[in-house]
């Protein structure tokens, strides 16, 4: 192929070189600017072939990896675009538990104080209820005391005044008294037989 493209160069060239004799056409404009010192124009045909020739076998291959990099990438860019909604949603979800979370403190707040004031309340209450039982107690406790005292001055006082009236009864019985109440009590019970 490219002794082909070379053979029409030459032979292009040839004719540009006998018409630059004779002053005209193609041959002009080869002379005015294709034939410069050091141009040649056949390196920049070989470039251009080459180029044409790597891009031809090239792009096929460039062109699958790049289809395939932009795949992944599109791929990627969908796993983003998922992450990120998922983040968002559980950035939502986070904020929403935060809005409750406020409320929630208030209602604990607010359930500790009812609960604290129905505990006072009850202790108040258990606490009026025990003294109320022990001053109850303690009346009973006293009124026991009271009757165990009042029993036992009773008891003493039975006991000191049948002491004190033996006494008596000792100092004004003498043996005459004593002889008469011997008699007296015979008699009673019918005599002496």
């Amino acid at each position: 192929m490219l002794a082909f493209v070379y053979s029409i160069i030459f032979a292009l060239g040839e004719a540009a070189h006998s018409e630059a004799s004779s002053g005209g056409g193609f041959s002009q404009i080869w002379h005015d600017y294709f034939n410069y010192p050091g141009f040649e124009a056949w390196k920049f045909i070989n470039l251009a072939v080459f180029v044409a020739a790597a891009i031809y076998f090239v792009k096929k291959p460039l062109s699958e990896g790049f289809k395939a990099k932009r795949q992944e990438i599109q791929a990627e860019l969908i796993q983003a675009e998922a992450e990120k909604q998922s983040a968002l949603q559980k950035l939502n979800e986070s904020e929403a538990k935060l809005a409750r979370l406020d409320s929630e403190v208030t209602a604990i707040k607010q359930r500790s104080t009812q609960e604290s004031e129905a505990e006072k309340a009850r202790i108040a209450e258990q606490t009026a209820a025990e003294i109320a039982k022990l001053r109850d107690q303690a009346k009973n406790e006293i009124d026991r005391a009271g009757k165990q005292v009042k029993t036992d001055l009773r008891k003493f006082s039975a006991e000191e005044s049948v002491r004190l009236a033996e006494e008596m009864i000792k100092n004004k019985i003498n043996n005459e008294a004593d002889a008469k109440i011997v008699k007296a009590g015979i008699q009673a019970i019918g005599g002496l037989k």
